[in-house]
C-alpha cells in the first residue's frame, strides 16, 4: 500500500512543520523534486529559495505536471495539499529518504570529506573495498556514481547531487545487492543539506584548508560546515555489527578540532606525526610511490606526497572497519589513476603533461612539488591554471603566489570567469606571482584564453619538462557570464600536443 503524505512528515522533526493545509493523507507514489521539470504524476515538488532561483514561482507548473501535494516555506493556499515547512531545503533529504525506505541503513555508509584528496581518497577506498566484499561497493563522488552493475554522472559543477538523487542512488546500490557506498561530502553538500537523511557509519577527512570562504564566509564556519558529517555520525541509527568510526589526518590542522568528537573507533594516519597508520621509508619514482606503514610495504601507480596521505587515509579506514590487508594492498596498487587528478596526457610527445583538479592554494603548491619528483635537475616545470569569478578572491593571490614559487613558468589563463571580468581576475593573480618574485614576461605571462594558454605552455615544454593544467581536471564546461561552454582540460591538452589549441571558448574568437 503506498506510503502517505502524512506518513513521510512523520520523518521531520516536529518544530519543521508550521503548516498543513488540504489532505494530507494523499498518496505519494512518485518521488520528491525541487526541480518541477523533473516531477512525476503522483510525487510531491518541494519549492524553496535559493541563491538564484525561487522555486515557489514553480509551483503552477508542478501542479500541471500532476504533484499531488507541494511542500514550501511561504503561507500560501493551493488547490492541492500544501505543507509549510521552517526549512525546506534540509527537510528535502529526508523526506526523500522516507519515500526511498532509508536506504543508507542497509548499507555501510563510509563520507569522505576535506578541502583536497577527497575524491581520490573516495575511489581508493572503493577500490579496497571492492575487493574486500567481491565487487559489492558503490560510490557516490565528484566524478560519478557506481551502482554495481551501471553507474551515472553527478554532474559539471556540482560536486554533491541533490537530496533526491543522492536517495535514490543509495536505494539502487540497495535494490543492486551491495553492501557498502563510499561517498564523497562536500562542504556545501553538508551545509545545505543535501545529504539530510543519509545514514553513515564511518567519517573521513582528509585536510581542511583555505577554500570557498566566499560561501562559508569564514575559516571557521567552512571547517564548521566539514564537521557536519560528525554529527550525522553521530546521529544515525545504529546497525547491528558496525562500529561508528572516525579517521583523522594527524599532520593536519583539523586534527586538533576534529579529534574531540567521540566515536567507537578514533583511526589517525600521517607522515610528520605519529598515528595508527604512519608512512615510513617513502620512495618516488616518476611513475610510481612506494612507502611502509611498520612492515607492510605498499605501493601506488600515482606520485606526489599528497597521494600517500589519501592512500593512508584509504588504509587507515579499511584497517579500522577490520579489512584484511591483502585487499588493502591490492586495492591500493589497482588505482591506476583517477580521472582529472594527475592525470598523464600521452600523444608522442618527448616532454610530461599532466591535468590536475588542483584548484586551492594548497592543492596547487602539493600538484607542483608532486611535479617536482618527476622531473631531473635540468627540466622544467610549466603550469597553466586560472581563478573562478565570483568564488573566494583571496585565494586567486595564493594560489598565484605557490605557482610563482614551485613553478620555473606560469601562465595565467581563464577559470569559469562567469560574470567578473576576466582581465581583472589576470590582474590580481599576476599580483600574487610578482609578489613571490615572479618576472611578466620571464617567469609569468597571461593568455586570457584557455586553450591557447595550454597550447603556448606544451609549445615552450623542451625533451624532458612538464606542463601541467591545473583547476579544471575532470569538468566538461567553463562558465563566461552565465552560459556553460563545452570544456575539458584534457581535450585541449590532447588538442595542444597535436598542434592546434582548443578553440571552444568565447576568448578564443578574440584570439585567433
Amino acid at each position: 500500500m503506498p506510503q502517505t503524505l502524512q506518513d513521510h512528515l512523520k520523518a521531520l522533526p516536529p518544530e519543521q512543520v508550521l503548516r498543513i493545509a488540504g489532505n494530507a493523507n494523499i498518496a505519494v507514489t512518485a518521488p520528491y523534486v525541487e526541480d518541477s521539470r523533473q516531477l512525476e504524476p503522483g510525487g510531491v515538488f518541494v519549492a524553496r529559495k535559493g541563491l538564484n532561483v525561487d522555486g515557489h514561482e514553480y509551483i503552477e507548473t508542478a501542479i500541471e505536471r500532476g504533484a499531488v501535494a507541494i511542500i514550501g516555506e511561504y503561507a500560501i493556499d493551493l488547490d492541492v495539499p500544501y505543507v509549510q515547512l521552517k526549512d525546506a531545503q534540509h527537510a528535502l533529504g529526508y523526506l526523500a529518504a522516507v519515500y526511498y525506505n532509508f536506504p543508507s541503513r542497509d548499507l555501510t555508509v563510509i563520507g569522505v570529506t576535506g578541502t583536497n584528496g577527497k575524491t581520490t581518497t573516495t575511489h581508493m577506498l572503493h577500490s579496497i573495498l571492492k575487493e574486500a566484499t567481491d565487487k559489492k561497493t558503490g560510490f557516490i563522488s565528484t566524478l560519478g556514481a557506481d551502482f554495481g552493475d551501471s553507474g551515472a554522472d553527478t554532474g559539471l559543477h556540482v560536486t554533491t547531487p541533490t537530496a533526491p538523487e543522492i536517495q535514490k542512488y543509495l536505494a539502487m546500490m540497495r535494490d543492486s545487492g551491495l553492501t557498502h557506498v563510499v561517498l564523497e561530502m562536500t562542504s556545501h553538500g553538508l551545509e545545505q543539506g543535501r545529504l539530510s537523511g543519509v545514514d553513515i557509519d564511518v567519517a573521513v577527512v582528509t585536510n581542511v584548508t583555505h577554500e570557498h570562504l566566499d560561501f562559508h564566509g569564514s575559516f571557521e564556519a567552512y571547517r564548521a560546515a566539514k564537521g557536519i558529517m560528525f554529527e550525522m555520525l553521530s546521529q544515525s541509527e545504529r546497525k547491528k555489527g558496525v562500529p561508528k568510526i572516525s579517521v583523522l589526518n594527524v599532520d593536519d590542522d583539523s586534527y586538533q578540532h576534529y579529534k574531540k568528537i567521540e566515536t567507537d573507533i578514533i583511526s589517525t594516519y600521517g607522515i610528520d606525526n605519529e598515528a595508527d597508520y604512519q608512512a615510513s621509508k617513502i620512495e618516488y619514482a616518476p611513475d610510481a610511490t612506494h612507502f611502509f606503514v611498520g612492515r607492510r610495504k605498499y605501493s601506488l601507480k600515482l606520485v606526489g606526497e599528497f597521494n600517500i596521505y589519501n592512500a593512508l587515509a584509504a588504509a587507515a579506514t579499511a584497517h579500522a572497519m577490520g579489512i584484511d590487508n591483502k585487499f588493502i594492498k591490492r586495492g591500493l596498487h589497482k588505482i591506476n589513476s583517477v580521472s582529472g587528478r594527475m592525470q598523464r596526457i600521452d600523444e608522442g610527445q618527448d616532454f610530461v603533461a599532466i591535468v590536475d583538479f588542483a584548484h586551492t592554494p594548497d592543492a596547487l603548491e602539493k600538484a607542483l612539488k608532486a611535479g617536482r619528483t618527476m622531473l631531473g635537475t635540468d627540466n622544467r616545470l610549466i603550469t597553466v591554471f586560472g581563478s573562478a569569478g565570483l568564488r573566494d578572491v583571496q585565494k586567486r593571490f595564493l594560489m598565484a603566489e605557490a605557482a610563482a614559487k614551485f613553478a620555473d613558468i606560469t601562465v595565467l589563463t581563464a577559470e569559469d570567469p562567469r560574470t567578473e571580468s576576466l582581465d581583472s581576475i589576470l590582474n590580481m593573480m599576476a599580483e600574487g606571482c610578482r609578489a613571490s618574485g615572479g618576472v611578466e614576461g620571464e617567469t609569468f605571462i597571461r593568455v586570457p584564453d584557455r586553450g591557447l594558454a595550454i597550447y603556448e605552455a606544451c609549445q615552450m615544454a623542451k625533451p624532458g619538462d612538464l606542463v601541467m593544467a591545473c583547476g579544471k581536471g575532470h569538468e566538461q564546461s567553463m562558465c563566461f557570464g552565465t552560459i556553460e561552454y563545452p570544456w575539458d582540460d584534457r581535450d585541449a591538452m590532447r588538442a595542444a600536443l597535436r598542434g592546434n589549441p582548443l578553440q571552444t571558448l568565447p576568448t578564443a574568437k578574440t584570439e585567433s
